[in-house]
């Protein structure tokens, strides 16, 4: 059946002895979502599916593994080339639900700019790898005694990992730093997913992107999550969730289920465009990420701390830090913020499958995440008609025949 996809992978493993831990060979052997036939929305991807196809972004993985109890790691997405102290990048901030800890928040709201990568890492792990990145901006080329705005997410690994010992550092930082790549995105277990769940399943990484076609402005969105929520998981509108038998409140539901599930959790969305948007825009674009992320089935649970990143690639709408003359900078009318809308609602939600199906089991002395099992989540998408959906489709040379009657 499934579905072998070559994927360079950059890790930083320090010790990996315990019965359970992933491999990455491991991971190549599960499918993402297309490789099943589960295809999102209308839009095409772009050949990589991933954040990745927008021009400029690059993403870097470092990975621990060590000893009983620690499955953590860091990944960095670098948002743009050049110094992004003196020229940063237009983004913003979205909360979806404000339970978690975003070191650098409410600078990028005020300012409606990021000036250094993004990383994405463990709970407890932020302040330790806001301070590794705060050294490693400064040693940048450019770079003087500034003060400097991290931007760090994170989500509660510690169902698997011992986020209290404060696992990740310079080391790893530095290692997501210097491999990050424009190329394949390793998705699953792997970085900052390596401990995290999804719907009680093992979750992690994902990946995706959707190219709009010329005459919507030929744009390209991708989308990368780290995924640590709950709710009842449905896969293009397949109750997969509640036919796997794992769905929200099972135990309250069901008088003699009883179980530990944990329901609340967490997710942090990056959100990149290569369309020329200001900072209002790109928060409208995160607010669509949302809606993705509810297609999946989460309703954002009180304890969960759904933040969307979201930013321009664009070169043309990056402004100097400093300037005394008036800067003047293209965007797109609000008319036109549409078809981004569906293209990053689509690649949010299809990321978050990716996530899922191509994380592999995690287990360590505090406890275990199982991988969502293949066959059975194939054979339930087919019983909803849910694969295949592209097929459906025409391509963009050729018009609809609804569209071309007299």
């Amino acid at each position: 059946m499934l579905f072998n996809r070559s994927v360079p992978m950059l890790l930083v493993c320090l010790l990996l002895l315990y019965p359970g831990a992933t491999t990455l060979a491991e991971s190549d052997e599960r499918p993402r979502a297309r490789d099943i036939g589960l295809v999102v929305g209308t839009f095409k991807s772009g050949p990589l599916n991933a954040i990745t196809d927008v021009e400029h972004v690059r993403v870097g993985h470092a990975t621990r593994i060590e000893g009983e109890d620690i499955r953590t790691g860091v990944t960095a997405i670098i948002p743009g080339p050049g110094n992004l102290y003196t020229h940063p990048v237009p983004a913003w901030i979205h909360v979806g639900n404000g339970y978690g800890k975003l070191i650098g928040e409410t600078q990028v709201r005020e300012f409606g700019e990021i000036e250094t990568p993004i990383l994405l890492t463990c709970t407890l792990c932020v302040w330790s790898a806001a301070n590794a990145l705060k050294e490693w901006m400064y040693e940048q080329p450019g770079m003087g005694e500034h003060t400097l705005n991290p931007v760090v997410g994170e989500t509660n690994d510690a169902r698997v990992n011992n986020m209290w010992l404060d696992p990740v550092g310079k080391t790893e930082v530095y290692a997501a730093l210097e491999n990050a790549t424009t190329g394949p995105v390793a998705e699953g277990s792997v970085g900052a997913g390596t401990g995290t769940q999804a719907f009680s399943w093992k979750g992690g990484i994902g990946t995706s992107s959707r190219v709009l076609p010329p005459a919507l402005g030929g744009y390209t969105v991708g989308v990368l999550v780290q995924t640590n929520f709950g709710g009842t998981l449905s896969m293009n509108g397949a109750p997969v969730g509640r036919e796997l038998g794992n769905y929200a409140y099972r135990g309250e539901l069901e008088a003699s289920t009883r179980t530990d599930d944990r329901e609340d959790g967490s997710i942090m969305i990056v959100v990149a465009t290569d369309a020329p948007l200001n900072a209002r825009s790109l928060d409208r674009l995160g607010m669509r990420a949302i809606m993705g992320l509810a297609r999946t089935g989460s309703f954002a649970h009180n304890g969960s701390g759904d933040y969307v990143i979201a930013f321009s690639t664009n070169q043309d709408v990056r402004r100097p830090r400093s300037s005394r003359r008036p800067v003047t900078t293209p965007e797109l009318v609000n008319e036109s913020m549409s078809p981004l809308f569906a293209a990053t609602a689509e690649a949010t939600e299809e990321a978050i499958y990716n996530a899922i199906l191509k994380a592999t089991t995690v287990a360590s002395s505090r406890g275990r995440l199982e991988a969502i099992p293949l066959e059975e989540t194939v054979k339930i998408l087919k019983k909803y008609n849910a694969l295949d959906w592209d097929e459906t489709l025409p391509p963009w040379s050729q018009p609809h025949e609804l569209l071309t009657r007299p």
